[in-house]
């Protein structure tokens, strides 16, 4: 299988993924009302995901080298295959979280696999072909928030919502299943996991990490509440919501696909201080406004400012420490993802003790931090000749 036949393969993958995160934020709702569940509990249920998505990216992610790539997309597809059908037979709140955590592993597994597998194919243009694979996340989210919308319009309930999740999962599963993947970047330079685990302690590195966990609970941390809280403060009884989550990943997801030389073109620190003021400016104004097209000017910004966010920091990782291999891109994968089911919990919390109203808002400290340590790394690569991409040479 060639080099453009399994991009577009991983690329589904990561619709599969998409999508589960798009309904789940429909059903929301449906969870709270048919369980009983408190804001925190649905927040709980939210946050099993990304608990899901971040521990098997952080273990998936060094088993590239030892399973292979292949395993890991087989074994996601029967995550995501079996998580869905589990979900919908789901008789109490544990069964949904546990249903939950397996389609938050498998989401992991794609993430721990793609990822890499990227990286290796196009390893001169990393960046660049980590933002085009992750224009399919908020690209996911449209296909599955707009089949939500269209089930509730049609009277269709949370289960059939579920089923859509069946669609790209048995699709990637078949283009997968018999293909051949390579060794990966690091693998094919002879690099042991010593040298990879070697890279974790390089101080620069560290900071990137530390900053991932606040890039992710910005950019997905929102995710997860806007449609159920703007359906709250707004009374909409057509649970226009999800078409809020649809318009702020619609932006991304052009930012992404049409714009993402961008990175390169002025480098990915300054790219990132450059668009959290944006970010931030969104989340405040969330909560200055009761009115829809004010919510949608919020969420343009919000979706303006987190574009690149998650495939910037993947590609920077890959970029500046290359020898990390599968194992970095892995630990900051799951970082973000920790970090967002995190978040999960704790923006309930804040919707459950403050109200509805204070929770998107509070959120603008992260990317206010964020713009004065992307603003130092900038000014620090500059001082030292600009950032710089480091190369590996492929071992005899």
């Amino acid at each position: 299988m060639d080099a453009a036949r399994l991009f577009r393969s991983s690329c589904v993958a990561l619709i599969a993924t998409a999508m589960s995160f798009a309904i789940r934020g429909d059903i929301m709702g449906d969870f709270e009302t048919v369980f009983s569940l408190t804001a925190t509990e649905v927040g709980w249920i939210a946050g099993a995901a990304f608990w899901g998505f971040g521990v098997s990216i952080l273990f998936g992610g060094p088993l590239c080298d030892v399973l292979g790539m292949r395993t890991l997309a087989r074994l996601a597809a029967v995550g995501h295959i079996g998580g869905t059908l589990l979900t919908i037979a789901a008789p109490s709140f544990a069964v949904l979280f546990g249903a939950t955590l397996i389609i938050g592993i498998a989401n992991g597994l794609v993430e721990a696999f793609a990822n890499p597998l990227v990286a290796t194919l196009f390893s001169r243009d990393k960046t660049t072909k980590l933002v085009a694979l992750h224009a399919w996340f908020p690209g996911g989210i449209v296909i599955g928030g707009l089949l939500a919308y269209g089930c509730t319009q049609i009277g269709l309930g949370w289960q059939a919502k579920m089923l859509l999740l069946l669609v790209p999962s048995v699709v990637y599963t078949v283009m997968f299943w018999r293909a051949t993947f390579p060794p990966t970047e690091s693998t094919a330079a002879g690099v042991s996991f010593g040298g990879m685990v070697a890279q974790v302690r390089r101080p620069l590195f560290l900071l990137i990490w530390l900053c991932m966990w606040l890039t992710a609970a910005t950019e997905l941390g929102p995710g997860q509440w806007v449609a159920n809280i703007f359906n709250e403060v707004l009374e909409s009884g057509t649970q226009a919501g999800i078409i809020l989550l649809v318009w702020v990943n619609g932006i991304m997801y052009l930012m992404r696909q049409f714009l993402g030389q961008i990175p390169h073109k002025m480098s990915p620190t300054l790219l990132v201080a450059s668009t959290a003021p944006l970010a931030a400016a969104g989340l405040y104004l969330f909560g200055q406004t009761t009115t829809a097209p004010m919510w949608f000017l919020a969420a343009a910004l919000l979706a303006v400012g987190t574009a690149f966010w998650w495939p910037t920091m993947l590609g920077m990782t890959s970029e500046r420490f290359p020898a990390g291999g599968a194992l970095l891109l892995a630990i900051v994968g799951a970082s973000g993802s920790i970090s967002t089911a995190v978040a999960g919990p704790t923006m309930g919390w804040i919707n459950d003790t403050y109200g509805a109203e204070a929770v998107l808002p509070t959120w603008a400290i992260l990317p206010a931090i964020l713009f004065g340590v992307f603003v130092l790394i900038y000014l620090s690569d500059r001082a030292a000749g600009g950032y710089r991409v480091e190369r590996l040479t492929r071992a005899n």
